[in-house]
């Protein structure tokens, strides 16, 4: 790195941390402490229960408090990152750092101990005294072999889980990313030959879990500063590397290097020549790990080795071993089945986890994370990257089944499948509402129609639908296109159904279909045949509403407006409904829903109670009670203007249906989404919290808002979903990922089952 970037970055990450809120980290109420009821509950005299209730019976605590999610990230600060002795206080920036990355990718509160002292015994105590507020115990950037001692010595004196994130993090990661490199090469776990470059905390654990994992302990050779660590070597030894010595005559790492398969560096820079790197087995595993900079850079292995695989603890190299990938999971599977301690198995079961996870396609997620780097299974991609939303599912399943299988399990879960959903709701609080529709689907599958089949994205998501039991895809498109973009994409499906519009038998019947609609309105048969013939999305539209597909996706390549017009014309609205664009908007555990974000450019008051009918609709099948705002510029009539007259109307439209949900308007934004606003401002106000449907006066209102959201308010939003057609039709934004596509997909797919009576418990 230059002279003068450094000095950026310094100043840029200086400026990161002053600005605003000092630091990284605030304290957040889980509770609402708004009235004097609420103060009286959560503190004197009411806490006094649960107090009681905990002296009573010590487990309960996981339920009453946030022990069960609280880890304590805990340092004397003897080893801070590659900076070296920096003491308690100068590690605070660090530790508020991990405290956040566990917040971030696992949803685990945490809380930075920054201990000053570099007494062993003073560190230990300091932690097992405070071991009761905590779920588990992170400890970080403790230098070696103290570190040892002290994960050792807490693992005995808590039942709680304790693991050194340096030690095994590193460890588990790579070891990852060696059961791929192994699967790539053709290698046999048991008859590799490997050398570790590193005899501290991280070293020695990337020793224990290999071994444990396969390697037999004379096959792999732990050098430190002063060469190979071998039976009867007197100088510079602990019994932590005595534990790890073989029997070997070879003395150095130049000649421990000779003829390896494996090579892991947690060591520094420049330790690892060129010319060691030539000795080495064919297709070599070279992991140098060292940071910032490691013991040899990738395009000088490259220079003299064409057939490596290489990994690196940077993040500006393929194949990055980043700890975030691990600490926060195998917590979290920990933390979950109340486990006393996290054991070898466990951490094996991580890495088998994460190796698996590399081999399956990657989410459009994670490729927009890497500037749209497409990222599939093989030498520059054998570990997950650490946005791949699927982690926060499989490392803490992983590790669960691992704690509960080898006994230390408090409390396991009741259903596996259950435990998962929770996982899945954890970083994405839309899935937590969607989950039951998605298990409806499951149980019955539709046959969907992805209109632009030739799309990478669209082929993806047809895929990934089907392999999610959701239903059977139907791609339009030309099949040797199709055929030629799942290879070059590296995915197959062998039974995957296609159509191509051109050559299809059923074009006299759907342009006969297509003619009865429109020979009164201008068109010639000869109009409706080229449309059924080139226009995939007027072709698949004459599939649904010929009932050859129950249900249609398109829109990724064209704007709403044009697909909306070629779905029309072949399918209509549904007898007495509107049709709108719903868009649903989940931040923060909260759920918004906005219409219309699509259709109608200035509603009228019946449109607009429509609308809200529907929207109330659309809410209570994702499991929310609808609560409907009527928004506009004014408060109940200050001021009182002529645009603000439609809005009133509508409320009155709904007051002669007499419907079975609260709404009130017209209303302000801010008063709508702030109950405590509304209540001390307009205490007449009908609804009894904040709104959760948002009915916007105009096309351009609903618009904005709706995208300003998806790009500034840090959630996720679903949709615009089309509302009130004759047909199940989603028309998706066209910067769709296949994340989306297949979320659209399932849900027109429920609409699909919901227009099927003929299915029991739908």
């Amino acid at each position: 790195m230059s002279e003068e970037k450094s000095k950026t970055l310094y100043e840029d990450a200086i400026r990161f941390h002053a600005q605003g809120r000092p630091g990284k980290l605030e304290i957040t109420a889980s509770k609402p402490l708004t009235t004097q009821r609420e103060l009286s509950l959560a503190y004197s005299p009411g806490v006094a229960a649960p107090c009681l209730k905990i002296q009573e019976d010590p487990g309960s605590a996981y339920d009453l408090t946030a022990k069960g999610n609280l880890v304590a990230v805990v340092s004397n600060g003897t080893a801070v990152l590659g900076l070296g002795d920096l003491g308690a206080l100068a590690s605070k920036p660090v530790m508020e750092g991990k405290a956040v990355l566990f917040k971030r990718f696992a949803d685990i509160d945490a809380i930075d101990l920054c201990v000053d002292t570099r007494d062993v015994d003073e560190l230990i105590n300091c932690v097992r005294f405070l071991g009761p507020s905590f779920g588990g115990i992170n400890l970080e950037d403790i230098k070696a072999p103290e570190c040892f001692i002290i994960e050792e010595r807490l693992k005995e004196l808590l039942d709680i889980p304790v693991f050194h994130d340096d030690q095994h993090g590193t460890a588990i990661i790579a070891a990852a990313g060696l059961i791929n490199a192994l699967h790539l090469t053709d290698r046999d776990i048991k008859t590799t030959k490997m050398v570790i470059n590193g005899a501290g905390s991280a070293g020695i654990a990337c020793a224990e879990i290999v071994k444990a994992m396969g390697i037999p302990a004379n096959n792999v050779l732990l050098c430190d500063t002063r060469g190979v660590i071998y039976h009867g070597r007197q100088e510079g030894m602990n019994q932590w590397k005595s534990a790890h010595s073989a029997e070997s005559d070879r003395r150095s790492l130049a000649e421990a290097l000779e003829g390896a398969d494996v090579f892991f560096g947690v060591s520094a820079k420049g330790a690892v020549t060129q010319d060691m790197i030539r000795s080495m087995a064919d297709q070599p595993i070279i992991f140098p790990m060292a940071n910032p900079d490691p013991e040899i850079l990738p395009e000088e292995i490259l220079a003299v080795r064409e057939d490596a695989i290489i990994a690196t603890g940077r993040s500006d190299y393929p194949n990055q071993i980043n700890n975030v990938l691990g600490f926060p999971y195998i917590f979290r599977g920990a933390l979950d089945v109340r486990a006393r301690t996290i054991n070898m198995e466990m951490k094996i079961a991580a890495a088998e986890a994460l190796a698996a996870l590399a081999r399956e396609d990657v989410p459009d997620e994670v490729d927009a994370a890497y500037s749209g780097r497409r990222l599939r299974y093989g030498r520059d991609y054998i570990i997950p990257t650490p946005f791949d939303p699927r982690l926060i599912v499989a490392i803490p399943r992983a590790v669960a089944q691992a704690a509960i299988k080898t006994g230390v399990a408090g409390k396991p879960p009741k259903h596996m499948r259950d435990y998962e959903r929770q996982l899945t709701a954890r970083l994405d609080p839309t899935a937590a509402a969607l989950q039951k529709i998605f298990d409806q689907v499951r149980d019955y599958p539709q046959r969907v129609c992805f209109a632009e089949g030739e799309e990478e994205r669209v082929i993806r998501a047809a895929i990934a639908f089907q392999q999610a039991g959701y239903g059977h895809p139907v791609l339009i498109g030309r099949e040797h296109r199709i055929r030629e973009t799942m290879k070059s994409i590296g995915v197959s499906a062998e039974h995957l159904e296609i159509h191509n519009a051109r050559l299809s038998e059923n074009n006299e019947r759907y342009t006969d279909y297509l003619y009865g609609r429109h020979q009164r309105e201008g068109l010639l048969y000869r109009d409706c045949q080229r449309m059924v013939n080139q226009d995939r999305n007027v072709f698949g539209a004459c599939m649904l509403a010929n009932g050859e597909v129950d249900a249609l996706v398109t829109g990724l390549t064209r704007s709403f407006g044009i697909s909306f017009q070629d779905v029309q014309k072949a399918l209509d609205p549904k007898p007495g409904n509107i049709v709108f664009g719903l868009s649903i908007v989940v931040q923060r555990g909260r759920t918004v829903f906005i219409g219309d974000t699509s259709v109608h450019e200035l509603p009228e008051p019946q449109e607009l109670a429509d609308i809200a009918i529907q929207s109330a609709h659309q809410a209570r099948l994702l499991g929310h009670e609808p609560r409907v705002a009527f928004l506009s510029f004014s408060n109940f009539g200050q001021p009182m203007r002529e645009k603000a007259k439609r809005i009133r109307d509508t409320v009155a439209l709904l007051d002669a249906k007499r419907v079975d949900f609260e709404y009130d308007g017209e209303m302000q934004a801010d008063v709508a989404l702030d109950y405590q606003l509304m209540r001390d401002l307009y205490p007449f106000c009908r609804l009894s919290g904040p709104a959760n449907i948002l009915i916007m006066p105009a096309l351009h209102s609903a618009n904005i808002s709706a995208k300003l959201l998806s790009r500034l308010g840090g959630g996720s939003v679903i949709g615009p979903l089309l509302i009130g057609m004759s047909k199940p039709v989603q028309i998706v934004p066209m910067g769709s990922t296949v994340h989306d596509l297949v979320t659209a997909a399932a849900l027109v797919a429920h609409d699909a089952l919901q227009a099927d009576s003929r299915l029991p418990g739908v």
